[in-house]
């Protein structure tokens, strides 16, 4: 939405950011095969790079919920995704911050930098995940936690646009 506004020249810019820095950092996408959720990717919103970071078929000693956890994928596409945005784009996105990504040192380093950085920030968050970087992120009083539910799945995401919109 942001992005589609910024386009259209219905928003405002922050200074110093070029059009094609609006959102920076990463997200997190399902691996479907055959209609199965066998993995997931992180993926540099900026880039597009790709790295899988947790899948089925991934022979490791880190297993979480039948996935095999490559935190060698997060240090690589990751954290160089989110310590890039940081300062350089208007918007950090960090999709998620789970069970998966805590698993690399490198992972949660990045976090913490990019939290220390004063720019509007979203992060995804684990609810149930007792990980110290997410009771350090839920303890934080500067930001804003919204749960997500079936019931509001559908709205949090124009919720989430006009309190960005605030922001500006």
């Amino acid at each position: 939405m942001i992005i589609d506004e910024r386009k259209n020249g219905n928003a405002a810019t922050r200074s110093g950011f070029s059009a094609d820095k609006i959102i920076g950092g990463i997200k997190t996408e399902p691996i479907i095969e055959n209609g199965e959720r066998v993995g997931y990717a992180c993926v540099n919103i900026q880039t597009g790079e790709k790295g899988i970071m947790a899948h089925r078929n991934i022979d490791s000693r880190l297993r979480i919920l039948g996935f095999g956890i490559d935190p060698l994928e997060l240090d690589r596409v990751a954290v160089p995704a989110i310590l890039d945005s940081i300062g350089n784009c208007e918007i950090l996105v960090i999709d998620e911050v789970g069970k998966f990504s805590v698993e690399s040192e490198g992972f949660v380093a990045a976090v913490r930098t990019a939290l220390e950085y004063d720019m509007p920030t979203l992060l995804t968050l684990h609810k149930k995940s007792r990980h110290p970087l997410l009771q350090d992120i839920r303890r934080r009083d500067d930001g804003r936690i919204l749960e997500v539910t079936p019931v509001n799945r559908a709205l949090l995401p124009y919720k989430i646009h006009k309190l960005i919109k605030e922001i500006y």
